[in-house]
C-alpha cells in the first residue's frame, strides 16, 4: 500500500508542540485519532446514497494510523486476527493467505496489515476531516493535562501575567510551578479588583478558583482576585506565626466587589492565638504595620480589618465592628444568634459603615444578625417585644420545616415497605438469582 504523504509533517508537530505547550509525543497522538477519524469518514462515505450505513461505533476499534516522520507521510494499520474462514474482511484474515508469507503462523494470533486506500480522493478528504478533529484533540489533551497538573495543587495561589483581553475577562498566563509551560487562565470580571491596572505583562497573584472537566473554547482554568482565599494566602506568606501555626485564621469576611463604586473593597480577618503570650492581632499587623502593608499593596490598597477572636460571642461581635467603638451587646436570640449592639451616637455611622458594609461584613464574619442601636434611644422593654415577637416567627418556620422534614420520612418509609411487600408478591429474576446464591453458600457451609 502506498504512503499518504503530509509534507512538513516534522515541522507541523514541533510547531503544533510549541504553540499548545503539549510534548510532541501527544501531539503525534492527537494527530493520528485525527486521521483515523478522516479513514472512518471515508470509508462511510462509500455507502452514501447506495444503503445504509453498516458500521457501528466499535467497527474500527481494531484500525491504527502509523505516521512515517522521515518520509512525512502515514499508513493506516488493521490488525487482523487469523481464521480459517473469513467473515469479516475488516476484522479476519484467512490462514491460508497468511502462511504465504509466514509458515509459522497459527490460527488465533494476530497480524497487522497496512490497509491504505491507494485512491487519491482518500488523501484529500483525510487531510480535509484532520483539521477540525485535530483541533478537538488537541483540546482534549491540553484539558486533560492541565487538571492532572494543575487539580491537585497544594497551593492554590499561582502567580499570573496578562497577556490579552476577551470581552470583560483578562487571559492571563499561570504556571504550577519553576520549569513548568504556562498555560492560559481567564480572570472573568466578577473576580476583578475595581483597583487593579490589567495591562500588558502585568503580573499578579491570583487565587486557582476552577479547572474545568468539561470541554469548551479557551482557557480551561478559572482564577480570582476577589476570592478570600488570596487573603489568606497572603497572610500566612507574610506572617511566620501563621506558618509556624501559633496564630490562626479563624474566619475572613470579603466584599472585594461592593454594590456600589462609593464604597471600595474591604475585607475582615479574625485571628486566634494559640500561645497566650502570642497577640495574633499584633502579629498579623506586624511593626508598624509592615506586614499588613505588604497583603494592602497586593490587593491594591484594599481597606483591611484584622480583629481578635472570641469564644464568647458578645466580645467576638463588639470586635467585628472594628474600627467602631461598642458600648453594649446585647445576645437577644442566641439560639437564631441574634444580637442588638448598642454604640453611642458619634459611633452609629461608624458602626454601620458607608452603605452598610461594615456591619455586613461583621455579620458574615461572625454568623450573626446583627441590629446596630443608638445606645442613648434604645428602649429595652419595647425591643424585647419586638424580638420575642421574631423568635415566635422563627420557631413556628422551624416547627413547620420539621413537620415537613417527618412528612417525607414517613412518606419515604412507607414507599420503602410497599415495595417490599410488591416484591414478595411479585418476585423478579434477580430475587430468584440471589435466593439460589445464598441456598448455595447454606450448603456450603453445613
Amino acid at each position: 500500500m502506498a504512503l499518504v504523504m503530509l509534507p512538513g509533517l516534522s515541522t507541523l508537530i514541533d510547531d503544533i508542540s510549541e504553540e499548545k505547550k503539549l510534548p510532541p509525543n501527544v501531539v503525534e497522538a492527537a494527530l493520528r485519532e485525527a486521521l483515523l477519524k478522516g479513514y472512518e469518514r471515508y470509508r462511510r462515505t462509500l455507502y452514501l446514497g447506495i444503503s445504509e450505513d453498516p458500521f457501528d461505533e466499535e467497527y474500527f476499534s481494531n484500525f491504527d494510523v502509523g505516521l512515517d516522520l522521515d518520509e512525512e507521510g502515514f499508513r493506516v494499520l488493521a490488525s487482523k486476527i487469523i481464521v480459517e474462514e473469513v467473515e469479516s474482511e475488516d476484522h479476519q484474515i484467512a490462514l491460508e493467505e497468511v502462511q504465504q508469507v509466514a509458515d509459522d503462523a497459527q490460527l488465533g494470533d494476530t497480524v497487522v496489515l497496512d490497509v491504505t486506500p491507494e485512491k487519491d480522493e482518500f488523501g484529500r478528504m483525510a487531510a480535509a476531516a484532520t483539521n477540525q478533529v485535530l483541533a478537538q484533540k488537541l483540546r482534549d489533551q491540553q484539558r486533560r493535562m492541565i487538571q492532572e497538573e494543575f487539580a491537585d495543587l497544594e497551593d492554590p495561589v499561582l502567580t499570573a501575567r496578562v497577556i490579552r483581553f476577551e470581552r470583560q475577562s483578562v487571559i492571563m498566563a499561570v504556571s504550577s510551578g519553576l520549569g513548568r509551560p504556562e498555560v492560559e487562565a481567564e480572570l472573568p470580571r466578577r473576580d476583578q479588583l475595581p483597583n487593579d491596572n490589567y495591562r500588558a505583562n502585568a503580573t499578579f497573584k491570583v487565587f486557582l478558583k476552577e479547572v474545568s472537566e468539561i470541554a469548551r473554547r479557551g482557557p480551561q482554568m478559572f482564577v480570582s482576585r476577589s476570592n478570600a482565599g488570596l487573603v489568606v494566602y497572603l497572610f500566612e506568606n507574610e506572617v511566620p506565626e501563621i506558618q509556624e501555626g501559633s496564630v490562626r485564621i479563624v474566619a475572613v469576611a470579603r466584599e472585594a466587589n461592593p454594590p456600589s463604586r462609593a464604597v471600595g473593597p474591604r475585607t475582615k480577618v479574625a485571628v486566634d492565638s494559640v500561645e497566650r503570650e502570642v497577640d495574633p492581632v499584633g502579629a498579623c499587623i506586624g511593626a508598624r504595620g509592615s506586614r499588613i502593608q505588604q497583603v494592602v499593596n497586593e490587593l491594591r490598597g484594599e481597606k483591611i480589618d484584622v480583629i481578635r477572636w472570641s469564644a464568647d460571642p458578645a466580645q467576638y461581635l463588639a470586635n467585628s465592628l472594628s474600627p467602631a467603638r461598642v458600648e453594649m451587646v446585647r445576645l437577644v436570640d442566641p439560639e437564631g444568634q441574634h444580637a442588638h449592639v448598642l454604640v453611642p451616637p458619634d459611633q452609629l455611622s461608624l458602626a454601620i459603615g458607608r452603605e452598610g458594609q461594615n456591619v455586613r461584613l461583621a455579620a458574615r464574619l461572625t454568623g450573626w444578625k446583627i441590629d446596630i442601636k443608638n445606645s442613648t434611644e434604645y428602649d429595652q422593654p419595647s425591643e424585647d417585644e419586638k424580638v420575642a415577637e421574631l423568635i415566635e416567627l422563627r420557631q413556628e418556620d422551624e416547627r413547620q420545616q420539621a413537620e415537613a422534614e417527618a412528612r417525607l420520612e414517613a412518606e419515604q418509609a412507607t414507599r420503602a415497605e410497599e415495595d417490599a411487600r410488591l416484591r414478595e408478591l411479585y418476585p423478579i429474576e434477580e430475587d430468584y438469582l440471589e435466593d439460589a446464591n445464598g441456598e448455595e453458600q447454606s450448603t456450603e457451609v453445613r
